[in-house]
């Protein structure tokens, strides 16, 4: 091979060699801050009831669900504040100390962001609050959707329109 040839396949080597070392620390750094979104349900038993795909203890997650009536505990002293939040399922416990965005209320939808510090525990960094009484986030949509219809409850069911809430509705007037 001639010379030159053999020096200019060597620089395309080292090139491309470290482009690969760039591309894979780029990754590795990116995969350690990956906040990754779960409901309470699958905090606690896996996703698709999956055990093995739990969430660990230590790592940075997304927690979304509904704060369960009369659970929020608040610190007189302080700012810290202590609730659970659950979907259909299991509820898990979330800690914060901060100021709690102005919608935040038992039996409101909210978003948690934080550090899961034992099984069912979350210390949370960010609470965000559902913006009217419509919203609620996508991915919390249709994972309590998903979960809804395995269990046979209907989206009428859900929005209070089936054929028992309309009876009840019925009776009551």
């Amino acid at each position: 091979m001639n010379p030159r040839r053999k020096s200019r396949l060597k620089v395309v080597v080292v090139i491309l060699f470290g482009l690969a070392v760039a591309v894979g620390l780029t990754l590795y750094a990116l995969s350690q801050n990956i906040d990754l979104f779960y409901t309470p349900s699958e905090v606690v038993q896996g996703k698709n009831n999956d055990p093995n795909q739990k969430p660990s203890v230590g790592q940075r997650i997304r927690v979304g669900g509904m704060v369960v009536e009369g659970s929020v505990k608040r610190d007189e002293k302080t700012l810290k504040v202590e609730f659970e939040v659950d979907d259909i399922g299991p509820a898990i416990s979330v800690e914060y100390e901060g100021i709690l965005p102005d919608l935040f209320r038992e039996g409101q939808g909210i978003v948690a962001q934080g550090v899961l510090i034992e099984p069912t525990r979350l210390r949370a960094t960010e609470v965000l609050a559902k913006h009217d009484e419509n919203y609620m986030p996508p991915e919390l949509g249709d994972k309590l959707k998903l979960q809804h219809n395995q269990m046979g409850v209907s989206d009428a069911d859900m929005k209070g329109e089936s054929a028992l809430d309309k009876a009840v509705q019925g009776e009551q007037k």
